[in-house]
């Protein structure tokens, strides 16, 4: 790799660091290259991203951004899984770290704050962005369909008591 690529990394890195909502540093103990697949797509399918990344040229790019504090966690082979929703990628690499013991969680930060593996397994419990709109609209509608739901119902038994009147006088 020379120069101008490193400097494309950093920038391209730097990039992301300034658009996500979370960074969960990873570190790879031979994980296979079907594994690796398998991740990735599990990352992709989530709304988040992993990359391997050089640790000095991570630590370039994490300067003047929120994830300064996670530069000492870069050593060794290590990789980013970031993702914009802040549960997203905690979530994935949570639940791909169960199924392999290849694939160990270092810790990783979510915005200023510097989170340890156990923070970012705390992270990965918590419910993702689109479950917590769900949530809410769910919330904010049920009144509403009550409210529709009463005002419904006294005209629904007043048509009741004139079809059984018109039922009566029929028979």
């Amino acid at each position: 790799m020379d120069r101008s690529q490193k400097a494309e990394s950093v920038a391209s890195l730097n990039a992301v660091f300034n658009q996500v909502g979370v960074v969960v540093v990873t570190r790879n103990l031979g994980l296979s290259v079907a594994q690796s697949t398998a991740l990735r797509t599990k990352m992709r399918d989530a709304g988040a991203a992993y990359k391997v990344a050089k640790n000095r040229l991570a630590k370039l790019a994490i300067a003047d951004t929120n994830y300064e504090g996670i530069g000492d966690m870069l050593t060794g082979p290590t990789a980013l899984a970031t993702s914009v929703d802040p549960v997203a990628a905690a979530k994935a690499v949570v639940d791909f770290a169960k199924t392999t013991d290849k694939l160990e969680i270092v810790g990783g930060a979510m915005g200023a704050q510097v989170l340890n593996a156990e923070g970012i397994k705390a992270l990965a419990a918590m419910p993702s962005l689109d479950q917590l709109r769900a949530t809410l609209i769910g919330l904010v509608q049920a009144p509403a369909t009550k409210i529709a739901q009463l005002t419904v119902a006294p005209a629904a038994k007043l048509a009741r008591v004139f079809n059984a009147y018109a039922e009566k006088e029929a028979a």
